[in-house]
Order: C-alpha cells, then structure tokens, then sequence
C-alpha cells in the first residue's frame, strides 16, 4: 500500500469518473498515471445523505461502488486520503437506531450529546446559544423521539442527518479508535479528519476550535493511526490565523485562501495580496483551487482586504461564465454565505490560459497539490444537474461518462494540465525549497530549488501567461506544455 508522496493528488468521488471504483481504477491507468500520485476518494461508505458526508458504517464500502478490494487496489497504485467525519454519523446508522429504541438502556446512550446533559438546566441561555459559532439561525438540535413516546433534543450541526457525536465519551473514544483502524487497515495513507473543528463543544464557549481539548482531541487521534504510518489532515474552513495554528502543532493543513486570491490576481493584473500570502503561508499543506464544496470566501479574511473580497466575489457572478447569484440562495438550497457555488474552470470564465496560469501557480506554491475531478479536466458548470437537482453545489458535481473523458482528455487545455502535472510529479526542484523573486505587481516570479536541480515559473497576470524553466542534466530547458 503507497504511503504519502509529494505529488499531485486527484480529488474524486468513487461515481463521478465512471460509474464506480473499477472504472475510476480503469480511468486512472488509461489516462492520469503520470498526471496523479494521490487519491483523495470522497465518502464512499453506506451513507444517507450529502453525497456520503452523512456515513451509516465505516466497515464498509456502499455495494453501489465497490468493495474494499476495488479500494485496495488503488492503494497499491496511488496514496489514498479517506474522510472521517469526526463530528457526526448517520440518523440512519444502527449506532443512533439502536439510541432512538433503547435509549438509556442502548450501549450508544452516550455516543450522542443529550441537551439534558450538557447544558446546566438542559437548555441553554439565549446568551449561550448566541456564542455558538453554528449553521444554522437557533441552537444546533434535532429531537430525537424514542420507542417509548417521549422525545430529548440531540446536538445535531448540520443536516438533520447527521447527528453529533459526543466525542468525549469512553462510548465515543472506542467508536473513534474502531472507525480510524479500520480505515488504517484498508489502504489509507491519509485521513482527513471532516468537521474537526465542531467535535470539541463546551458549554459558554464557540463549541469550535476549542483549546486546547482540541490539541487533546488531535492527540489521541495521531495516537491511533500513528503505527500505522498514517497521516491526519484536520480540515477547516475559517480564518487563516486557525491553520497557522495546526500547521504550527506539525499537521497537514488546507490552503483554502489560494483559490480566491488567484482569482484576485487573475481578475484584476495584480499579484500584491497573492505574493503577500505564498510568503506566510504555512509549508506543509495541501493546495486546492476547486473541491467539491465551493469556492472559499471566509479563508481570505483580512488576506485580502474587505472591499477586495466584495468585488471579487460580486465579479465572478459578472466575469465568470454561466454562474449566477441565484445559485447561491434558498432557491437551490443553498444558503452557505462563505463560498461561492461554481467550478474553477468556469469562474474564471471558461479561458483556457488563466485557467493554466492558476494551475501553474499552484504547482509551484508551497505544499502537496489537489485538483478536483472536475477540474482536472477542466470541467465547465454543470447547469443541467443543477437545474434537475435544484441543489447549489451540484454545479461543480458532473457526472462523466468513460466515453466523457475520452473526449475531454483530447482538449488542449487538459492535454497542457497534466504536462505541467507529470512535471511537477517528477522534477527533483520540488522536494525542495520555495522562493519568491522580486518583481511587478503584475508579476509573480517563483523560483523552486533543490540542491543543483531548480523550476521556475514567470508569470504575466495581466496577459495571462507564463513560462516554466528548469535544470536538466546541468543545463536549462524551457518547458513545453
């Protein structure tokens, strides 16, 4: 089974290239094998909701998809990143099934959080309910109603499919330590740990990021996956300040503030906000420009300034192609205030070269790069599954036939992709340091070195284009992609 590698990793659910893991495995071998070195494969376990972000068992992978053969077999190929989603598990699940008929008498009574339990009169004061950074406009509940009649509200934050787990009990340590071997012992070179930041809740606080019971919290989990040789990714989307801090206890952290401050860049012809950021940020991270969530706003707070942020975001609705503000309301159920629903490709208005010029940039900034199935064939917004779903974030959630990509692959644009991300997979610069030259505010100059080898990139954001030079054999090539 592969272990972490400093190469690009593909980010995908187990049916949207092809129709199930045997064909993702096909897919891959045909036509990304030099482009990918990673897998992160999106929830494929039984689940009852949010496109598998609602998991019923983690022993398990969903018949639809596969077995844990299929999933092993990628293992042996490519370094894989499953999901744990730490702070919650299915209304569906035996686990929450067995509580509603047993309640106290169920082996799970305190796997879930019990307002009658963790508020001091089993409600909390309008005050309490204020700090709580949450989801939704009330206290984060659902009532639970028992076999026996009577009903008790449960912490529930997000979908009502999802109910919270009470992470500090004895029940919810073994369920933890269960979850994560098992998911150890199938192949997993990386979890990441969904919704981290909401597990750790106490009364008269945020209930988010709590500290430091959430450095316990990591603890116990590195603890578990630790003989394993398993790498945790803890993920979050706030304020960059918060992956500053985990990057600083050694984790893996995202690089949520890239995608937007590209756009920025992009937008506009200026690089000033983009340098400032590739400067500080924290060197062991993954990358993403697209997942399969939207576009981050909150991650670039005060990394760009707030009138930036307003007319950046305002502008892909204005700039990017077929996206539009409605998408992003009640009328697709889609109410999230701190992203913007749309793939990369078409925010930046379906043009191929700042669409290769963004990518480039990833590439070379610090860290370990994702690129979502969608966009690493630089899929434009899928208003046909938007419209039949009426679902928000299903806009960047194509579904691609093996014949699809046949043909997207031929696309120049996708072609010139996965050239410059053979070439990042396999220059030896990349193992190495990172370092930003001087230059206009129109520019970027990035020079990548290690030892004698060295990648640099120059980049003209403001006729979009760049150029990739590199050491070979003691000389200088100029890439061609």
């Amino acid at each position: 089974m592969k272990k972490l590698e400093n190469k690009c990793m593909l980010i995908t659910y187990s049916d949207s290239m092809g129709s199930n893991l045997k064909d993702l495995n096909n897919v891959l071998d045909k036509h990304f094998k030099d482009a990918i070195g990673g897998v992160h494969i999106l929830p494929f376990f039984p689940s009852s909701g949010d496109r598998g972000f609602a998991p019923m068992d983690y022993h398990k992978v969903d018949s639809a998809f596969g077995d844990w053969t299929d999933i092993e077999k990628l293992a042996d190929k490519y370094y894989l990143m499953f999901d744990y989603m730490i702070n919650h598990i299915s209304a569906h699940s035996e686990y929450y099934k067995d509580f509603l008929e047993k309640k106290d008498k169920s082996q799970y009574a305190d796997l879930f959080i019990r307002y009658k339990d963790f508020w001091e009169n089993g409600e909390p004061t309008p005050e309490q309910v204020d700090a709580i950074y949450k989801r939704k406009p009330r206290a984060p509940y659902v009532d639970a109603h028992f076999a026996d009649g009577t009903t008790e509200k449960v912490w529930c934050t997000f979908d009502e499919e999802q109910i919270d787990i009470n992470c500090k009990s004895d029940t919810a340590k073994a369920f933890i330590k269960d979850n994560l071997t098992t998911l150890c012992g199938h192949g997993a070179a990386m979890i990441r740990l969904d919704a981290f930041a909401y597990a750790t809740k106490k009364a008269g606080t945020r209930c988010f990021f709590i500290e430091p019971d959430v450095w316990e919290f990591l603890n116990e989990c590195e603890e578990i996956v630790k003989p394993y040789g398993v790498t945790l990714l803890p993920e979050i989307h706030e304020h960059y300040t918060m992956q500053e801090r985990i990057a600083e206890k050694d984790y893996y952290v995202y690089d949520f503030a890239l995608p937007m401050l590209l756009i920025n860049a992009l937008y506009y012809g200026q690089t000033q906000y983009l340098k400032n950021w590739l400067n500080i940020c924290p060197r062991k991270q993954f990358t993403t420009l697209d997942t399969h969530d939207g576009i981050g706003v909150v991650d670039v707070k005060d990394l760009l300034p707030d009138e930036e942020i307003d007319r950046t975001k305002e502008d892909i609705f204005k700039f990017g192609a077929n996206v539009k503000k409605i998408y992003n309301t009640a009328a697709y159920n889609n109410l999230d205030i701190y992203q913007v629903n749309c793939s990369y490709y078409s925010a930046l208005g379906d043009d191929d070269a700042s669409y290769l010029l963004a990518r480039a940039v990833q590439f070379f900034a610090p860290g370990i790069p994702q690129v979502y199935y969608v966009g690493l064939l630089a899929g434009r917004n899928d208003l046909k599954l938007l419209e039949e779903t009426k679902v928000g974030r299903n806009i960047n959630r194509h579904y691609y036939s093996i014949e699809e990509i046949d043909n997207e692959v031929e696309r120049p644009v996708v072609k010139s992709l996965l050239a410059l991300m053979k070439f990042r997979n396999e220059h030896p610069a990349f193992d190495g340091g990172f370092e930003l030259l001087d230059c206009a505010d129109d520019k970027l100059v990035i020079l990548r070195k290690n030892g004698d080898e060295w990648a640099k990139l120059n980049a003209d954001f403001a006729k979009k284009t760049f150029e990739v030079i590199y050491s070979e054999n003691g000389g200088e090539k100029i890439l061609n992609y």
